[in-house]
């Protein structure tokens, strides 16, 4: 029986849509995984165990204040050494500093800060940042400022004072006041006389037009008798307008109020803070004047006032994000567009148009995220990853779906991050909350490379938020502990091997305080793993022995992955129908503690130390196993974990026997 030595060099594809199966012509193939569960697909191909959650804060979880009626994580950078993660629940934003809660914020006893955001805003929340100033905006509430003060438990929120809102005519009315008409000056700051009283005070922020020409938009009333305007057009002289040759045009109003709704995005784009899309006016951007973020009226239409566009295509184009890259990118339910800029020159109120890209569309709720290359998003219906680059060939912005080979692991997606590496070792770490069943879809990413490695990380529960602070990515879970919802704030570390963890020094043998009630933990005492524990009504567990120098307790999690199918190509065609057996399994590995293969341990403790309560030693090298029983027309490698320890796999050689006939 001809046998056949094959070998499995990296795992850079990562787990692969089922559909593609029978895609064994694919290069991408041979370097995927038919399962990658709550492992990392490193950069260079290898797999590794993802990190624990460390327990950070617990949450309401009862009545209107309950985190389960909504809650949104939001990243806020101060400065190089002051960054900080907002946990936004029903009127209340904790603060979160180092994988730590700030407690009482402004000296009121609370470790969080009252707001006036409730949880059912949370969802379309929007935000952007400068300084030391967060402005975040929902289409049903004021747009706010958030203010960090002199220290990490001083913060400030209040409504946004707009210097001037824009006017929009939602409907117009025209008459003609039967009164002449003179202004004292033909353009600019004008003065203009009636000959009877025709102007009340609901008039300012009217317009008045002139026959044969002029227009002004009326800003003091004065009297009855007179109002003060500036020109948007200039008169023809300043003599006395007869009666019937100039117009009143009421019915304009402020673009955003109560009534009309507020601004849904925002961001700050080369010197302007630009809203876009509202509840009366979806498809419209408006920028403010340069260095002055909250005027938004123009007035003279020079290069640095205000300007305004609204996205008229043949179809509904509601913005849900704006980007400020490369140019300022816009991202509706019905397309991608960008404000295209020639070289260096800026926007201006009369450059200001918008370029389409793509008919995908944007999911609302789910913020883009910036790469190294473009910016992705997740497509309108939640069943694709897109990204929107530049090309430099092309000299324009295309999309491209980055989830082809694996858009089975995204499920109803409703929130994203990105973590950018920070090493050689790591590629950027692009995470997708799936809200059907509280999975995360975890991206490796290393476009130079042309590397999109994605895996799935489950837990005991669900996830229902996730959000970095420059390096640390943290998590909202939903957890059942004896009967009981609870909402938690949890952090992946690198050094945590379980879920909701906790941590200590040196213990008398216990381990109290805990919320995992019912629950059976793992337990590692000086970073050895002990006897599952389960924790009693009293929140504690007890130690098979104490701890000396750390312990650490927590939900042990499931680490899985298995390769596709074994394929043998030779000259004279493929095995696919064939009957096969691993004979035998060579993995390289490293720094690695267990490993299970194929329901196999492989071993990695040696009898020649003869403390064996002393942690097991990290392995790196070739680790073989024989004796793989069994034929089968499929044939693949599975490996897992059952204990809480480092696991790094690098890649699988293995011998493989192909039977002779059918």
């Amino acid at each position: 029986m001809p046998r056949f030595v094959d070998i499995q060099t990296n795992f850079s594809t990562g787990e692969l849509d089922p559909l593609l199966r029978s895609r064994i012509d694919l290069q991408q193939y041979n370097n995927a995984l038919a399962k990658a569960t709550n492992v990392l697909i490193q950069p260079q191909g290898g797999i590794r165990r993802r990190p624990g959650l460390k327990h950070i804060l617990e949450l309401p979880n009862s009545g209107t204040d309950s985190a389960g009626n909504g809650v949104r994580l939001v990243n806020f950078e101060f400065s190089v050494d002051d960054s900080y993660l907002l946990v936004f629940t029903h009127n209340r934003m904790y603060v979160v500093k180092n994988g730590a809660v700030i407690t009482n914020i402004n000296a009121s006893g609370n470790p969080y800060l009252t707001t006036t955001i409730g949880s059912s805003r949370l969802t379309q929340l929007c935000w952007t940042q400068s300084a030391d100033t967060m402005i975040l905006v929902h289409p049903d509430i004021q747009p706010v400022k958030l203010v960090r003060g002199a220290n990490d438990a001083t913060w400030t929120i209040s409504n946004i004072t707009f210097d001037s809102i824009p006017l929009h005519a939602f409907t117009v009315t025209v008459s003609n006041p039967s009164a002449t008409l003179t202004p004292d000056k033909v353009a600019g700051n004008v003065t203009l006389t009636a000959g009877s009283s025709v102007f009340t005070a609901l008039h300012v922020n009217q317009y008045i037009n002139g026959i044969p020409q002029g227009r002004a938009r009326i800003v003091e009333y004065v009297s009855g008798t007179v109002v003060k305007a500036v020109t948007e057009f200039p008169f023809f002289s300043t003599a006395a307008i007869a009666s019937g040759s100039w117009e009143l045009e009421t019915g304009h109003e402020e673009v955003w109020s109560s009534a009309r709704g507020w601004p849904r995005t925002v961001n700050f784009h080369e010197g302007r803070l630009y809203f876009g899309g509202s509840k009366a006016r979806p498809s419209t951007i408006w920028g403010s004047k340069i260095g002055l973020f909250f005027d938004f009226k123009p007035t003279e239409v020079l290069d640095d006032d205000a300007v305004e566009a609204t996205l008229d295509t043949n179809s509904l184009n509601v913005i849900v994000d704006m980007i400020s890259g490369r140019d300022l990118q816009i991202f509706t339910t019905g397309g991608e567009f960008f404000v295209p800029q020639t070289g260096t020159e800026p926007i201006t109120p009369l450059t200001l148009t918008f370029k389409a890209v793509s008919r995908n569309g944007t999911k609302p709720g789910t913020r883009v995220e910036q790469l190294e290359t473009g910016t992705v998003y997740i497509q309108r219906q939640g069943k694709a990853l897109n990204e929107f680059l530049f090309s430099d060939s092309q000299l324009t912005y295309v999309t491209q779906r980055i989830s082809l080979l694996s858009g089975h692991l995204l499920k109803t997606p409703s929130r994203m991050a990105l973590r950018r590496a920070t090493s050689t070792d790591e590629g950027d770490l692009l995470v997708i909350v799936n809200s059907d069943d509280g999975s995360l879809a975890a991206f490796s990413v290393l476009r130079s490379q042309q590397v999109i490695a994605p895996s799935e990380f489950i837990t005991d529960g669900l996830f229902k938020d996730v959000q970095t602070d420059v390096t640390q990515i943290y998590v909202v879970t939903e957890r059942t502990f004896n009967s009981a919802v609870r909402y938690f704030v949890e952090l992946f570390q690198e050094e945590r091997v379980t879920d909701c963890a906790f941590t200590g020094g040196s213990a008398g043998g216990v381990g109290s305080g805990l919320p995992h009630v019912g629950k059976s933990l793992n337990v590692i005492c000086d970073g050895v793993p002990q006897n599952n524990e389960t924790v009693s009504a009293g929140g504690a567990v007890t130690f098979d022995r104490e701890s000396v120098t750390s312990y650490e307790v927590g939900l042990p999690f499931t680490v899985y992955a298995k390769t596709m199918p074994v394929e043998i190509q030779l000259q004279t065609g493929n095995r696919v129908g064939f009957k096969k057996r691993v004979v035998e399994i060579n993995a390289i590995v490293d720094d690695t503690q267990h490993l299970s293969i194929n329901n196999q341990d492989v071993p990695f403790r040696l009898f020649d130390n003869p403390l064996l309560d002393d942690p097991v030693p990290a392995f790196t090298g070739v680790k073989r196993i024989n004796g793989v029983l069994g034929y089968a027309r499929e044939q693949a490698i599975e490996v897992s974990q059952s204990l809480p320890l480092k696991m790094t796999l690098l890649g699988l050689e293995y011998k493989i026997a192909v039977h002779g006939g059918t």
